[in-house]
């Protein structure tokens, strides 16, 4: 009995030794992989279109004809003008309780108009608001993109993603025609949360009925900053 006791004891001890085997040569396999990772990265392939061919005035326009078809209600100002169209677009809403991400340039707040800066503000108090008004990191015209980054003027995912009415300033030097060369722009900026609106998020019922604004503002208006540098190009 003993003898046949320890056969098990033996068997026992073979299978698990054969199993923490394998296990040693996988890990060892990854962590070959691992350490090969960037070279692996480096030599994809990317032989994918990384710039465009149009002209600054035909990227703007790319643009806007994305965004408008996305529903967004855009317009063009002058650097100088902005403020002025900033209370001409929420007269429009007829909005009167806005909300502001701290940072945004003061020059675009206009005078007459009492906005509140976000100083930290509850989920539930933003949620008060009737809009909120930001600027923007850049854009991709050919994905009518906008990319929002948690710095000053853009502030806090919660701020751009809770009130049903977004205002958001866009220059028109930061807009780039494809995502590559956003993306360039981006790992210049990592360690900042990064978020990216391409039209309102929607859904549809079984009857096909469609309904924006399930995650996020259902209404968007972008003022395209013509700053000096759009304006030279």
């Amino acid at each position: 009995m003993g003898e046949a006791w320890g056969c098990v004891v033996n068997a026992s001890t073979a299978s698990r030794e054969l199993m923490l085997g394998r296990i040693r040569t996988a890990n060892a396999a990854a962590g070959a992989g691992a350490g090969n990772a960037a070279e692996e990265w480096a030599a994809i392939p990317r032989e994918y279109r990384r710039t465009s061919t149009l002209g600054r005035e035909a990227v703007l326009e790319l643009l806007e004809d994305r965004l408008r078809d996305y529903d967004a209600h855009v317009l063009r100002v002058a650097s100088e003008g902005v403020a002025a169209a900033v209370l001409g677009m929420l007269g429009e809403r007829g909005r009167t309780r806005m909300l502001a991400a701290p940072g945004v340039t003061a020059a675009w707040l206009p005078e007459g108009f009492a906005f509140a800066v976000d100083d930290g503000l509850s989920v539930e108090s933003i949620d008060r608001f009737e809009g909120v008004m930001t600027e923007s990191t850049l854009a991709i015209a050919e994905t009518g993109t906008i990319v929002l980054q948690t710095v000053p003027g853009q502030g806090r995912r919660a701020v751009s993603l809770v009130p049903d009415y977004h205002l958001c300033l866009v220059r028109a030097s930061a807009v780039v025609a494809t995502v590559p060369e956003a993306m360039d722009v981006l790992a210049t900026r990592p360690a900042f949360a990064t978020t990216f609106i391409s039209g309102p998020s929607a859904t549809a019922d079984i009857e096909m009925t469609r309904i924006k604004g399930v995650h996020g503002p259902r209404f968007l208006d972008v003022l395209l900053v013509m700053d000096d540098v759009a304006r030279s190009a």
